[in-house]
This record gives C-alpha cells, sequence and structure tokens, in this order.
C-alpha cells in the first residue's frame, strides 16, 4: 500500500482520481481549499454520505482530517507553504491536480490564474521535495499548444493563447527543473478537453460538454461562440485517472505528454451526438467567439504510448452517454422526460 497526496481532490478530475486511488487500497490523503472543488465530489469518490463529509469538514479543528480507513483530507491551498508540508508529509506520489482551469476565466483574471497555476505548482515541487516524495504527476493542459498544426504533438513549439495556457507551461517548466535539478522525478500532463461525470455544468466559467448537456436536458438553448466548427479532442474521464496511474508508476521523467483519445469533433458534431442520445433536435443560439480560445485540438498520443503505455479506452460517444445518463441522475436536476 502507497501513501499518495491529490492536490485538487475535490475537484472534478481529483475526485476521480481520488476513487481509483482508494479502490485499489492506496493510502490517500486529498489536499483541498474547496473553493472550486466540493464535499459532494469527495463523497461521491469514496461512497459517502455527502452531508457527512460536509459536517466533518466544517467541524475540523486544523490539521489532517480522517474520512476513511485509507482517505484523509487537509483543507488548504497550495499556496500556502505550511498546509502543503503537513499534506506531504509521509507521501510517496504526489498527483498535482488543483488549478484554476478556465480560458475565459484567466483572460478576466490573469494574475489569480499565474498565483495558482505557475508558483502553487512551483510551492507544490518545492513542499513535496522537501518531504522526500519519490514522484510528482502534475496536471498541464492542450492548451500550451495553441493553435499548431494537428495533431498536436510534444516537439512542437508550445504558442499558448491565453493566461491559463501560459500559467500551465510555466508549470510544466518548473515540473522539468525539479527533474532535472534537484532530482525529484516529474511527469507533466497535457489534458485534452476531459468530460465527464461529476463536472460541475453551472459554472459561470463551465467546460461546454457538461453545460451542453445540462441545457439540453431543461430544454433550452445551446449557446455556441463562433460558427461551431472548432473542434476539440474531447477526453473521458477515465482515460485522464488511467494516464496518471501509470505515470506514477512508469520511469519517465522530465517530460511532458498528451493525454488525449487521438480523434477530434466540432460543436455542432458534439451537438448532433446529443440530439442522437435524446432523441429529440435542440435549438442553437450563435453568439461571437471568445477571446483566447484555440480553433482546434487533437493529440498524437504517441509518446504516452511509449513512456507510459498509455491507450485511450473509454471513446467520446460512449463517455457521452456515460455522462448524459449520470447527469439525468443528479439530485435537483430538472429533467424533462426524453
Amino acid at each position: 500500500m502507497r501513501r499518495v497526496l491529490v492536490t485538487g481532490g475535490a475537484g472534478f478530475i481529483g475526485a476521480h482520481l481520488v476513487r481509483a486511488l482508494a479502490a485499489r487500497g492506496d493510502a490517500t490523503r486529498v489536499l483541498d481549499n474547496f473553493i472550486t472543488g466540493t464535499p459532494a465530489n469527495l463523497a461521491l469518490a469514496l461512497g459517502l454520505d455527502h452531508a457527512a463529509v460536509e459536517r466533518a469538514l466544517a467541524q475540523r479543528d486544523g490539521g489532517v482530517l480522517r474520512l476513511t480507513d485509507r482517505c484523509e483530507a487537509v483543507v488548504g491551498d497550495i499556496r500556502d507553504a505550511a498546509a502543503l508540508a503537513a499534506a506531504c508529509a509521509g507521501v510517496e506520489v504526489v498527483f498535482h491536480q488543483a488549478a484554476l482551469r478556465s480560458v475565459p476565466r484567466s483572460m478576466a483574471h490573469p494574475l489569480e490564474t499565474n498565483e495558482v497555476n505557475a508558483t502553487g505548482t512551483l510551492q507544490v515541487l518545492q513542499q513535496a521535495r522537501a518531504a522526500g516524495v519519490r514522484r510528482v504527476v502534475s496536471a498541464s493542459s492542450s492548451a500550451v499548444y495553441g493553435d499548431t498544426e494537428l495533431p498536436k504533438h510534444e516537439g512542437q513549439v508550445p504558442q499558448p493563447k491565453s493566461p491559463y495556457a501560459a500559467s500551465k507551461l510555466a508549470g510544466e517548466a518548473y515540473c522539468a527543473v525539479y527533474s532535472r535539478g534537484f532530482d525529484l522525478p516529474t511527469v507533466a500532463l497535457r489534458y485534452f478537453n476531459v468530460f465527464g461525470p461529476w463536472q460541475d455544468p453551472a459554472s459561470e466559467y463551465a467546460a461546454v460538454i457538461p453545460k451542453f448537456i445540462l441545457l439540453a436536458l431543461r430544454g433550452e438553448p445551446l449557446p455556441v461562440h463562433g460558427d461551431g466548427m472548432q473542434s476539440r479532442d474531447f477526453t473521458y474521464v477515465d482515460n485522464v485517472v488511467e494516464a496518471n496511474l501509470l505515470a506514477a508508476e512508469s520511469e519517465a521523467a522530465g517530460v511532458a505528454l498528451n493525454v488525449g483519445a487521438g480523434a477530434r469533433y466540432t460543436l455542432l458534431d458534439l451537438i448532433d451526438h446529443l440530439q442522437r442520445i435524446l432523441g429529440r433536435r435542440l435549438e442553437i443560439v450563435y453568439k461571437p467567439p471568445r477571446p483566447g480560445d484555440v480553433r482546434h485540438t487533437q493529440a498524437d498520443i504517441t509518446l504516452a504510448q511509449r513512456l507510459i503505455g498509455y491507450t485511450p479506452r473509454v471513446d467520446f460517444a460512449t463517455g457521452l452517454r456515460r455522462m448524459v445518463e449520470s447527469m439525468r441522475e443528479m439530485e435537483g436536476v430538472s429533467v424533462r422526460d426524453v
């Protein structure tokens, strides 16, 4: 049994990773400030009652809170060295998922985005090194590529178009420095448009798939920014979790690797798939393009296959159907008969 830390473990991807780690018996610690992460995500990950987790977090008296026999939580921010030091103590592997993830949010708040994503990653690396952590697997983003040629591959020169993308590229650079200069093996995983259950559909900065599903289930029009022909390599969350687990066990170090599905779909393709799943037509409202958005993404996953053995197992159509069914069952969501 290993002891691992998941920063941002109450977030969407982090909680799915916590579930996988707990299921295989790892002693798992979560560090989260619960600003974007939620007690509900942790409860889902651990099979616990949501209200009980919320009460436990509210009644904590600092330090480490034990949630189950094999999972505990530290409430804190990755920018807080003391909280990070407590979270990293005795840990073998750090899965660094904590971040501010939205491109539009970064355009509105570039300094905060840099502080969390770049400086926060540096803090994680520094405290992991001080605690004697064996390996750090860090979440990056396909946004670092910008509008480079398709498919995106790790040999391309990054061309970030947003503060979010620039902050993620800075985090990758720090990971490489700590791997090469401080003997702390790191792998940065460039996620391509991750989607799946537990993803927040209602936030101002919600990702397109959960937002579209929620609006479709409510019978409301879907906002498409631009012409709808922009395309994404939509990657189901289970594939991303597997890539993290593989990277943690690999010998790869000081590298950034693509984690995608290797295919791409336009927003109009996404809407067409939703129409087929729901069995009815969906209304579209066209809006101006958003600043900072990349036109197309598609991952070349050759290097990840070679270095960590990554192969996506859940395709786009299967993942989308799973997510629709999951959101149909979400408590409090008004769903029409479809």
